[in-house]
């Protein structure tokens, strides 16, 4: 994505802050009383949604391994997250990447809504899908250093076997919700950290080569 990030785009995503922001903005602004269903349907998940994001910040400390990872981040990183306040998953994984991303002055977390970047989002997308919250992490040049999402692994794999057991979507995605319910957005942690990891071997071992290079 050059283009995109040497125009500034990316940079000039919400900062996690003002995401929240334009969110609780949404929810002081309930539905007109001749809105349509999809209107409602879409402030309830809003509301609900903000309850989640909110227990998942009143309960998470990043873990050492995470906080170790990030603080060998040693060159500037940029944190694109691609993704809506509608969206359950979001309300549980985007605050442990709001966190991560804190432990850092090297990293600027920067989100893009999804619904207003769809050619950015059809970059990244999950077997074929615009699936979210999708985390894509860039060098000060613009080269993508990890992604990440839409979901920890084994949220993925319950999701799956969710799917063969519910033809109705809502059924699905309330069984599906008590996952995360159970903490199984702390999976984020362990994922994000291992990713965060792998850049800086790749860094070290990089730096080691060009230095046998000159020898």
């Amino acid at each position: 994505m050059p283009d995109l990030f040497d125009e500034g785009r990316l940079h000039d995503g919400l900062r996690y802050e003002e995401y929240r922001e334009a969110w609780a903005k949404r929810l002081d602004t309930p539905p007109a009383d001749d809105a349509d269903p999809e209107a409602r349907r879409l402030h309830h998940y809003l509301e609900y949604n903000w309850d989640r994001q909110a227990q998942v910040h009143e309960s998470y400390a990043p873990s050492e391994p995470l906080r170790e990872a990030v603080a060998a981040i040693e060159e500037p990183q940029l944190w694109m997250v691609l993704t809506e306040p509608w969206c359950g998953d979001s309300a549980f994984l985007l605050p442990v990447i709001a966190e991560a991303a804190a432990l850092s002055d090297q990293v600027s977390l920067r989100i893009l809504p999804r619904d207003e970047n769809l050619d950015v989002m059809d970059q990244y997308l999950t077997d074929g899908s615009r699936s979210i919250p999708k985390l894509v992490a860039f060098s000060s040049e613009g080269a993508e250093l990890f992604t990440w999402g839409p979901r920890p692994d084994a949220a993925a794999r319950r999701f799956e076997e969710l799917a063969e057991k519910y033809d109705d979507k809502m059924e699905l995605v309330g069984e599906f919700l008590e996952h995360y319910e159970a903490g199984g957005w702390t999976e984020t942690d362990r994922e994000l950290a291992e990713r965060i990891q792998a850049v800086t071997e790749r860094s070290v071992s990089g730096a080691t080569g060009e230095a046998d290079l000159t020898r």
